[in-house]
């Protein structure tokens, strides 16, 4: 089994399927990544909101990968934004994760009013080698276009809620457009519809699960896509999605599942 790579506008490599680890505890994520790696990841994708960075910094270091075998990724979160701020919490992140650099640094939420602040920081750490590629999550077409105004840097990733009920098809054209990869984080719609007719029908057709329906969905859209599951049987199933290839029919069918909805928070309605 070999996860495809995608390529980022700076010419960084990235696996196309990782492993998120939001809302895993601090005391079981190190368990969570060790068995995410044995069973193949290298992509594993974490922020400093999660409270988990220790854990898989240290997981990471326990395994026998090569640091450079690995694409880490971590976030700055909404209370640490800002241009000093955002410095301060890079060194944080990077001493908890006890790591020389990580391979992507993502502005967490679209903060008004300071999140171009937030991006100059990260086009700082970029500049100084200390991450070897910046992006943004949760950002809107508007978001993105005020922060082309100032911005030196494109962001190589955008990483949004994405899944058959939310495709956000503006904000993936508008990153599409400007060559900025989509990396979708709730992929499965927190399980909200595993039992969707549609998806189940198509799943039986393949002899695969709901979910690995949907993880298969996002690879042939060309999306990042960055599953989470604590338990490494589901993670092995997570990965094995490299075997089929869904019809054109029926990724038309999963598209047509869209209706705007949410699992997680709009990214208008966040504050400081």
């Amino acid at each position: 089994m070999s996860i495809p790579i995608k390529q980022l506008r700076n010419k960084i490599q990235v696996p196309q399927l990782g492993l998120g680890v939001y809302k895993v505890p601090a005391e079981e994520v190190y368990d969570t990544v060790a068995t995410a790696l044995n069973a193949g990841y290298r992509h594993i994708d974490t922020a400093s909101f999660y409270d988990n960075e220790v854990g898989v910094g240290q997981a990471i270091k326990d395994s026998s990968i090569n640091r450079e075998d690995l694409f880490v990724t971590t976030k700055v979160w909404n209370d640490d934004q800002g241009y000093d701020q955002t410095l301060a919490a890079f060194e944080l992140s990077l001493k908890k994760l006890d790591m020389e650099y990580v391979d992507l640094y993502l502005i967490h939420w679209p903060v008004p009013g300071v999140f171009t602040e937030t991006w100059r920081a990260l086009e700082t750490l970029y500049k100084e080698g200390r991450v070897r590629a910046i992006g943004v999550s949760n950002f809107l077409v508007h978001h993105l276009e005020e922060l082309f105004e100032s911005a030196e840097t494109i962001p190589a990733v955008n990483q949004i809620e994405l899944h058959p009920k939310l495709m956000q098809s503006e904000t993936v054209e508008f990153c599409v457009e400007h060559q900025i990869l989509i990396e979708s984080w709730s992929p499965l719609g927190r399980a909200n519809y595993l039992t969707d007719p549609t998806l189940m029908e198509i799943a039986k057709e393949h002899h695969k699960s709901t979910a690995q329906i949907m993880i298969r969905w996002h690879l042939q859209h060309e999306f990042i896509v960055i599953p989470k599951s604590v338990r490494a049987e589901r993670q092995k199933e997570n990965i094995e999605v490299f075997d089929f290839m869904l019809s054109k029919e029926e990724m038309k069918r999963i598209d047509n599942l869209e209706e705007g909805f949410r699992v997680g928070s709009h990214p208008d309605s966040i504050k400081r």
